[in-house]
């Protein structure tokens, strides 16, 4: 065991993936539609309402009926997933290099089998991811239930603001299928979930709360990265929109993970007073070069950072203030959307 651990969401930090918004636009008629519709009530619920016991990513529970409804199983998911997987640039480099030099984890809110599928792909040990569990298999509608289940679907996408029907469909309606007895069982690893699986992580690696670093970049990643904030770890916004830009200490927006392990290098060396002074000299350097053998960066992120940005412009990494809030999050909404795509990007 390293005395710090890295702690990182997957889709955003690693992949460019939603994967349960590309399930829902590949297996469901007009499911792009329907899983965006349904992520801004998720949304609402969690930041508006407040809902007591609602979890931010509960998106992933709302949209099961519809999976059903269309005879989803668990091989599906499996096999959509392995084929779809889109990588962050330098994301296997760096899970690769943290693995060597602190305690490595994914925590995200995606569904068991992509998590699957994704750490085979970065080579990271499946027994170092939390994820949301579904079994697609022990999930079932009658054929009454599926008409409804249909009905509701058009009434979503025919009123796509109306959260009271919602509330009713949600709440009242679908609560009294056989299905809802399997569904409340799920416990989706976004928000407060993911802030109980740091808590497994620092119990099960004997560190300090203030030895981790926690990247995000969304709405799910606000607790974590608030947690992390306050004990005095590092706290990561990655490309995020606002939710994460709000609680994070760090914003890095940039098209490769290369930046993430330039701090993590740093991090695992150091404490955190020293990231944060090598990030205002980052700010002030003329000669980065320079500033990246003055901290002693590895050799090898070394190279990679510069050949990477060796023809375009440095990432942006800041602490974020109230000044520079509003100018952080218009680029860092702007890189989100271009390398994810604007339908990805859009989503909290």
């Amino acid at each position: 065991m390293f005395k710090k651990s890295f702690i990182t969401d997957c889709e955003g930090p690693l992949t460019l993936n939603d994967n349960a918004f590309e399930l829902s636009a590949n297996f469901i008629e007009q499911g792009d539609d329907l899983f965006k519709t349904l992520s801004l009530y998720d949304d609402y619920l969690a930041d508006i309402v407040k809902k007591e016991n609602y979890k931010a990513g509960n998106t992933l529970k709302l949209i099961l009926p519809f999976f059903i409804a269309e005879n989803l199983e668990n091989k599906d998911l499996v096999e959509f997933s392995k084929n779809h997987i889109y990588s962050v640039n330098d994301s296997k480099f760096l899970l690769k290099y943290l693995q060597e030099t602190m305690n490595t984890y994914i925590v995200s809110t995606s569904y068991g089998q992509y998590i699957e599928a994704v750490s085979y792909y970065m080579e990271l040990p499946f027994e170092n991811t939390f994820y949301t569990k579904v079994n697609l298999d022990k999930l079932t509608l009658n054929n009454d239930e599926i008409e409804k289940i249909k009905e509701f679907k058009e009434l979503i996408l025919d009123n796509p603001t109306d959260y009271e029907l919602f509330d009713d469909i949600f709440f009242s309606q679908i609560v009294e299928m056989g299905i809802y007895d399997e569904i409340k069982k799920i416990e989706v690893v976004g928000g407060e979930g993911k802030k109980l699986a740091i808590d497994e992580i620092i119990e099960r690696d004997g560190i300090d709360v203030n030895e981790i670093l926690y990247i995000g970049d969304s709405i799910t990643d606000v607790e974590p990265l608030d947690f992390a904030y306050k004990n005095n770890g590092v706290s990561i916004s990655f490309n995020g929109n606002e939710y994460p830009l709000k609680v994070a200490e760090i914003a890095i927006v940039s098209p490769s993970a290369i930046t993430t392990a330039v701090i993590a290098d740093i991090y695992a060396n150091n404490d955190k007073n020293k990231v944060l002074e090598f990030i205002k000299d980052y700010n002030n350097a003329n000669d980065y070069e320079k500033l990246f053998t003055d901290y002693d960066i590895n050799s090898e992120v070394r190279a990679e950072f510069f050949s990477v940005f060796s023809n375009v412009e440095y990432p942006i990494i800041e602490v974020i203030t109230e000044d520079n809030f509003d100018a952080i999050l218009k680029v860092s909404k702007e890189m989100r959307n271009s390398i994810r795509g604007q339908d990805i990007g859009g989503l909290g």
